[in-house]
């Protein structure tokens, strides 16, 4: 044979194994009953890429170019790649449907099921045979799941424009990734009202950020997530919406527009110009606030930046110089005052981070707070009119509702040039400041900085007679040598003294500290300790905040075995290590899938910290009271399920635990939402536990004005305190309002009057969200829920049911009982929306714990 002959056979041998090894040109579609495993040896599209990530393609579709598939994606840090997203990226195939060389067009990931927990190798993907999507991780563990079992499901397919899509027999799309989007938009998907992108912490970290793009009915909002929501970039329809259709954007070859109504969609209000599209085109939310265009054409290419409308260019992002930092063209300071610095950066080598106070601000000490004057100094949320708590005020009236404030971190004034008066902000976190240029913006603006001032122990009083004439004789001369003299020996004597004690007592005091060490760690059940060094490391020097309250911040952290938690750094609790240590134990020993599990504690000299269990949902009063901000909405059942995981949770600390314990601060803030939107209640910092042979404690008032029961007033408190503040929460989350809100008409703005008129009228329903279309539909059911918590808001707490009655009641084994007295609240107006005292009482059974806010 010629040797031309045999290389020309050896070749083509190669090519026709490797096409049995590999799968079928254009692969889009899978049936029911097929599993994938996270495994280089078992997927054939296996391709790692030069930027460090890799890809594991399970489907795709199409054949030359850029194109659309869907698989397992890893973002390599460190070296290894050892975390996996379940995603749809566009990869550049060639012309039979194979990933290309690493060196060309590295993968774009645009929606992903687990950017919050990714899996490892190994993991699994099945499409079940009841028409389920699940992701399960090595252990086991389902991580994320399409919830379509039982829904006629019969395959899978990824669309030409990226769509993921399960279907029915008739080809209609049951459940489609295009509801579902993350942090991208792609050629011809819609952003619909209530929908959101959010962006991904950074490059290589797909976590879900505090940025946000938003569809609101008469426009768009970019936003940083805080309490409320702060806007950095708005743009509204100069159109009257008269539709009740949800309005929505929509990704065009050229154009990212804006229409009001679905069924309209010659309707379109605004949009901003994109270039056409010569090949895929896909926009992004990035890290940085910015909305970007991208193109590929011998690359990936930034064709447009949609989120540039800002006059304050560069620095009208919200964390473009992180918290408190100052931002002036694009170079970041920390505020600093006339009497010297009151913040520092987290880190000198990045500037951009952001800086902390020297000394954190304590709601236990406002005493101690002041205001850092900041001339010409703006803010991006100046971008929201509605975002100002005063307008039409002056400076000083503004600086003195941020000092009666104490979630205010600032009192932010903006004003005319030639007025006085202006707008007032008062942001509950405070992100990147913009040094002002009123040559451009054409207003003034000032700043005025909530700090702590460390308290200064005050100079002793000179001498009456310092400056009096000095006139002794010889005799006065000598008598003032001898008394100097015997007063310089007393003194010596007694600071002689005084050294000896306080070395005896921190002997003493290290080896009490010894055996506090060596007892504690001699409990069984305790949580684990860390040191205050590895959760400084584990949190990136508390750099990621989710939230404050009055005990102090919470932020995210992520422990050396990739656990995600939220660590709460407790401010001014006024306790002891072994009053705290003896707490920790008792909160750790509970143990209920209602409540936010304790990982363990930080007792360190001054420092106390606790590291909680990390719920990505957040909060549950960011789903009821900012729902506009948050995707998917709610729906009734899960509301439903939320109501009784909390009702559970309560029974248990009540009833279960080895002393009663009433938790005195439940309200939608400290109840907590994991993935699948099981409710967990946290913050025990108010706690109180009450012995079996107790009927009652008396203690101080405290808690969350708005969720106070009356007895409070008498101080003589039993569990069903907490049965009363829950009833305020099924009206809350039934109504879809707060409890006290400003926003409404006079005769609404206390929900519990308004609940008493309704009840006289016999127009209950009256109450019930009328922005839910799915909650009015179960009237029947919420009307039950109402009168539920009526029961729970009467007066006389002997006549308010145990937490284990109104589990039954919600599970349908008993019913309400009958004759409720709606006048709940005459006892309570009062007390309600007053300020309170949150002092910790003097019996040592009062717990100061608290759980992340």
């Amino acid at each position: 044979m010629q040797p031309w002959k045999w290389v020309t056979g050896l070749l083509l041998l190669i090519s026709f194994s490797y096409s049995l090894h590999a799968q079928p040109y254009d692969y889009p579609t899978a049936n029911l009953s097929t599993l994938w495993i996270n495994d280089p040896s078992i997927i054939t599209h296996n391709v790692s890429f030069l930027d460090g990530s890799s890809v594991r393609s399970i489907l795709l579709r199409g054949s030359l170019g850029p194109r659309f598939a869907c698989g397992f994606f890893c973002n390599r840090t460190n070296g290894a790649c050892d975390s996996f997203l379940f995603a749809i990226f566009i990869v550049q195939t060639n012309s039979v449907s194979y990933i290309t060389s690493p060196a060309i067009g590295f993968p774009q990931v645009v929606w992903s099921a687990n950017r919050n927990n990714p899996v490892r190798e190994n993991a699994t993907l099945e499409l079940t045979q009841e028409g389920d999507l699940v992701l399960r991780d090595v252990d086991g563990a389902m991580v994320w799941s399409t919830n379509t079992s039982g829904k006629s499901v019969v395959g899978m397919n990824i669309s030409e424009t990226g769509n993921l899509v399960l279907f029915n027999r008739n080809n209609s799309i049951v459940w489609q990734s295009f509801d579902y989007p993350t942090d991208s938009l792609v050629l011809g998907q819609n952003l619909m009202e209530g929908q959101r992108l959010t962006a991904s912490v950074s490059v290589l970290n797909s976590t879900q950020s505090l940025l946000s793009l938003s569809v609101i009915a008469n426009g768009l909002s970019a936003f940083v997530a805080s309490d409320p929501p702060q806007i950095y970039y708005k743009r509204t329809s100069s159109r009257t919406k008269n539709s009740t259709e949800p309005s929505y954007m929509r990704f065009m070859n050229g154009s990212f527009a804006f229409f009001t109504s679905s069924s309209e969609p010659s309707l379109q209000d605004f949009d901003f110009t994109v270039p056409l599209a010569s090949s895929v085109q896909y926009m992004k939310l990035e890290s940085d606030g910015h909305l970007r265009v991208y193109e590929w054409g011998a690359g990936w290419k930034v064709v447009a930046d949609l989120i540039t409308g800002s006059i304050l260019g560069v620095c009208g992002y919200p964390t473009i110089c992180g918290d408190y930092g100052i931002c002036s063209n694009g170079q970041c300071s920390c505020p600093r005052g006339i009497a010297g610095d009151y913040f520092t950066q987290l880190n000198a080598r990045q500037p951009n981070l952001g800086c902390s106070a020297i000394t954190p601000l304590s709601c236990q000490t406002p005493q101690y707070h002041h205001l850092l004057d900041l001339a010409d100094i703006s803010y991006f949320n100046y971008a929201d009119d509605d975002a100002a708590v005063l307008k039409g005020t002056d400076a000083e009236s503004c600086r003195d509702a941020c000092m009666k404030n104490c979630s205010c971190k600032a009192a932010l004034f903006q004003y005319g040039g030639n007025s006085s008066y202006g707008d007032c902000f008062l942001p509950s976190r405070l992100f990147s400041l913009i040094n002002n240029q009123q040559e451009v913006t054409h207003y003034n603006s000032s700043a005025f900085i909530k700090v702590q001032i460390p308290p200064i122990a005050p100079s002793p009083n000179p001498s009456n007679g310092a400056n009096a004439p000095l006139s002794f004789g010889k005799k006065k001369i000598r008598t003032a040598v001898i008394l100097g003299s015997s007063l310089a020996a007393v003194f010596g004597a007694f600071l002689l003294i005084c050294i000896c004690i306080m070395v005896l007592r921190r002997k003493n005091g290290e080896r009490e500290e010894e055996e506090e060490e060596d007892f504690f760690d001699q409990v069984p059940g305790m949580p684990m300790r860390f040191s205050y060094e590895n959760l400084k490391a584990a949190t990136g020097n508390f750099f990621n905040k989710l939230g404050e309250g009055g005990f102090g911040s919470v932020f995210e952290g992520t422990l050396d075995d990739g656990t995600r938690v939220a660590v709460k750094r407790l401010d001014g609790i006024g306790q002891g290590k072994r009053e705290f240590l003896a707490e920790v134990e008792t909160i750790g020993s509970i143990h209920h899938v209602n409540m936010a599990r304790l990982i363990g504690f930080c007792a360190e000299k001054s420092y106390r910290l606790l590291v909680y269990e990390y719920m990505c949902n957040g909060s549950l009063d960011k789903w009821i009271f900012f729902r506009k901000y948050q995707k998917p909405a709610l729906d009734w059942q899960t509301k439903r399920k939320i109501i009784i995981d909390v009702a559970k949770g309560l029974a248990y600390l009540h009833e279960e635990c080895r002393q009663r314990i009433a938790h005195l601060d439940i309200k939608p803030h400290n109840i907590l939402l994991d993935e699948n939107f099981n409710a967990k209640i946290s913050d025990f910092g108010l706690s109180k536990l009450i012995d079996r042979d107790q009927s009652h404690v008396i203690t101080r008032m405290r808690g969350t004005p708005g969720y106070l029961a009356p007895e409070w007033l008498s101080s003589k408190i039993t569990e069903k305190v907490d049965v009363y503040s829950f009833g305020v929460v099924v009206l809350e989350i039934v109504c879809g309002r707060k409890n006290f809100d400003e926003s409404q008409s006079e005769e609404s703005i206390h929900l519990l009057s308004l609940l008493k008129s309704k009840a006289e009228e016999d127009r209950l329903l009256d109450v019930i969200d009328k922005q839910d279309k799915d909650m009015q539909s179960h009237g029947e059911e919420t009307m039950k829920m109402i009168k539920l918590a009526v029961w729970c808001l009467q007066g006389d707490f002997t006549r308010r049911p145990s937490m284990s009655m109104v589990v039954k009641v919600l599970e349908g084994v008993m019913d309400v009982e009958p004759g409720l007295d709606y006048n709940f609240l005459t006892s309570t107006r009062t007390a309600a929306h007053k300020e309170v005292d949150l002092g910790v009482s003097a019996p040592p059974l009062a717990s100061v714990l608290s759980g992340p806010r």
